[in-house]
């Protein structure tokens, strides 16, 4: 099997005593996601859990040949979107190609990530790298009216109809957003945009495995089929109804046992800097699912071995509220032999004819050994390699898991209204029509 979960390491904080008092739990947050028992705890966007099986497979086409003629067309592609619009594809592409593949890429498009944030710097400085090439723009919004995707949008448009003109811009412009209403579906109408569908059963941290996350993916060169045949292994795998024949569950389980012992943090941990975005995925998975009603495990990443020289002290011996999940992968992308050295000076002869695959591994065999003879529970994910379609297993992995862990813990696992908050704090600060009044009062109170 492509994914094992891997418990050797938790044999001192978990038991078979506590997977067996919880697996009720379990099986009722099993029955919340297919059989709809509980609305209060909202039953809806579960369109993601039979997504690759059932994905529109007419739109798939679409994709990939949309992702033909940017690969075709373009030196540069530029992805508009936030959260969920965006991480999971810049995620799959560094997981399979590189996080250095805008660097390394000749002969196909980089693909640029904005409109994840406002600042000036970081979209300037993507507006003057497409200056002079050849680009094309793939905008990611439910609605249209978001504020950071939006304000990044209205610039690569008004530099695309600069560089070729409105029509040959137009067919620049790829629109991933509602399939009938909304603010950007209305414009990409009336621009003749090509258009993808955000599905309605499909919340945005679940959706990259839809358009969402397909079309960008592709234009990176992604084999997307793979993506998604790994996708549906996992699915069929992750259906059985028991835990213990159940990794996906088992994963989601311990997560609870952990969090009621006291353990108030979970650190994502690679020993691949290409996994450094499905880090970040992860954190928006689980920490929007979770992060509620004052519960929930806050979710962190790291970078082993770069961060146990930051971060490697505080882990080993600081507060005793953290839990480890580990990904690792039994093949290296490609892989190094350390050669001998005449002088030696640095004394790593003894390291001679070895692989830095192998040395990173037993990095990461010393470093678990550490970390719970300090206290702190490990959870170890076990991939076969870093490919298209071992990530199609992975990221459905982590959304059934991320599901079900937030039906255990007794929160909605697909709403964020917490998000809102800031939002309209920032409409009246901007003065936005409507929001005058809240906006005096903010002003008062920032002095």
């Amino acid at each position: 099997m492509a994914i094992r979960l891997n418990c050797r390491y938790l044999d001192r904080f978990v038991s078979e005593e506590d997977l067996k008092a919880i697996a009720p739990e379990v099986d009722r947050a099993r029955g919340f996601l297919y059989e709809n028992r509980d609305k209060a705890l909202g039953n809806k966007y579960h369109g993601w859990l039979t997504l690759p099986r059932d994905y529109d497979k007419e739109e798939f086409s679409r994709i990939k040949a949309a992702a033909a003629k940017i690969r075709k067309d373009s030196k540069a592609l530029v992805v508009i979107g936030i959260g969920g619009s965006y991480l999971g594809a810049r995620a799959a592409i560094e997981f399979v190609r590189s996080k250095n593949y805008n660097l390394l890429a000749k002969d196909e498009p980089r693909v640029y990530f904005v409109g994840n944030s406002i600042s000036p710097t970081e979209i300037g400085e993507v507006l003057s790298l497409c200056r002079d090439v050849d680009f094309s723009v793939n905008v990611i919004s439910k609605s249209g009216t978001t504020t950071e995707p939006s304000i990044a949008f209205r610039l690569f448009k008004k530099l695309l109809e600069e560089k070729y003109g409105k029509k040959d811009a137009a067919g620049r412009i790829y629109v991933t957003t509602d399939k009938e209403r909304g603010t950007l579906k209305a414009l990409a109408d009336a621009q003749g945009y090509q258009t993808f569908v955000v599905p309605d059963g499909v919340g945005g941290r679940y959706s990259v495995l839809t358009a969402v996350g397909l079309l960008p993916i592709a234009a990176a060169g992604v084999d997307i089929d793979a993506l998604m045949a790994g996708a549906a292994a996992s699915m069929e795998k992750y259906a059985a109804h028991a835990l213990e024949d159940n990794d996906c569950y088992r994963y989601a389980a311990i997560r609870n046992i952990l969090y009621r012992k006291g353990k108030k943090i979970e650190m994502l941990v690679s020993y691949e800097p290409d996994h450094t975005l499905m880090n970040e995925w992860f954190k928006q998975l689980f920490g929007e699912s979770e992060g509620k009603d004052g519960k929930g495990l806050f979710p962190a990443s790291v970078i082993y071995s770069t961060d146990l020289h930051s971060m490697g002290q505080y882990v080993q011996q600081g507060e005793r509220h953290l839990i480890e999940t580990v990904v690792t992968f039994d093949e290296p992308k490609s892989d190094i032999v350390i050669e001998a050295d005449a002088d030696n000076a640095d004394g790593l002869n003894f390291l001679a004819g070895k692989t830095l695959s192998y040395v990173n591994r037993k990095a990461f065999e010393g470093t678990i050994l550490a970390h719970t003879d300090g206290n702190v529970p490990n959870i170890v994910i076990e991939v076969e390699k870093m490919d298209a379609y071992n990530l199609g297993e992975l990221f459905y992995f982590f959304e059934k898991a991320c599901a079900v862990s937030g039906y255990i813990l007794g929160v909605n696992p697909f709403d964020q209204p917490g998000v809102e908050s800031y939002k309209k704090n920032m409409f009246a600060l901007l003065g936005k029509p409507g929001y005058e009044e809240l906006g005096e009062e903010l002003r008062a109170r920032l002095g």
